[in-house]
């Protein structure tokens, strides 16, 4: 019970920090540029730098390690869990955007996973047609027109925005679980499956990231850039493919201009020239 108080009480003030979401604003002249809004650029950069030594000394290292001892489909089913273990907390997210269709399909997903999918650490719900529906609370305050802010780079997460700063602190918060009896054992099982799936996605994919941060001639620009696009493609599509594989690559195209514009689509090129399209598929 004290637990559940506690966090609780936690609610009111993560309330008061989503209200502030939209407080830096870019000006007009800003906007029309097209430029990124980055005023915090020199704090962001060094934030970077600490990530990078992060990422050098432990997180690489580490991830490779965990790739190559885990088998792939112990890796998978710790993957299925973690993703599993969010599903409340899209729910909340889901109601809170007024898309209830959504938030039943997820529900029914999370159910099925939990009781015939072992715990989530199977994946029956997509055998059985149930989409894989994401969400976080950045999409609500985006969907409540908060503006995205400045652009951030946060310590050990990376490149995020004010918005989605503000949407991932109140994430953690909303997950129904967390305020039972068991909540903290949720959590930390919660949070542990996250961490290795995490380190999965790292070692999975480490040749394309490495390339982003470590042979880059501008790591940040090229990392701000990756993010801004897709985020913002992301949630213009609505919350994007349901049916994408939730293990896609989501570092498959790294931009070649790491100053390109922000806004625009990063697939509209395979409408305009027919060759392009006809080479990237």
């Amino acid at each position: 019970m004290h637990l559940w108080l506690s966090r609780l009480a936690a609610l009111p003030a993560a309330t008061v920090i989503t209200l502030t979401a939209a407080c830096t604003v870019p000006s007009e002249e800003h906007r029309a540029s097209g430029e990124v809004f980055d005023p915090y650029e020199n704090v962001n950069r060094k934030v970077h730098a600490f990530n990078i030594g992060v990422d050098k000394v432990i997180y690489r290292p580490a991830a490779k390690g965990y790739v190559f001892i885990l088998p792939d489909e112990i890796r998978t089913s710790i993957g299925y869990f973690a993703d599993n273990m969010s599903k409340p907390t899209d729910v909340v997210d889901f109601l809170a955007q007024g898309r209830i269709k959504e938030a039943v399909i997820t529900v029914g997903r999370f159910l099925m996973n939990t009781t015939i999918g072992f715990g989530g650490l199977a994946d029956p719900a997509t055998e059985f047609g149930i989409p894989d529906l994401d969400t976080d609370f950045g999409e609500v305050l985006y969907t409540w027109g908060f503006d995205e802010g400045a652009y951030i780079e946060l310590p050990f997460f990376g490149p995020s925005t004010e918005r989605d700063s503000v949407g991932l602190a109140v994430d953690v918060f909303t997950n129904p679980l967390g305020y039972l009896e068991y909540g903290s054992n949720f959590q930390n099982l919660r949070y542990g499956s996250y961490i290795l799936d995490r380190l999965n996605d790292r070692g999975t994919y480490s040749e394309t990231i490495d390339t982003v941060l470590y042979e880059s001639a501008d790591s940040y620009a090229q990392a701000r850039i990756i993010f801004l696009q897709n985020r913002r493609f992301e949630l213009a599509g609505e919350g994007g493919d349901p049916y994408v594989d939730a293990y896609a690559d989501p570092y498959a195209d790294p931009y070649e201009d790491a100053y390109a514009d922000p806004y625009a689509d990063p697939y509209a090129d395979i409408f305009d020239d027919p060759e392009a399209t006809a080479d990237r598929f």
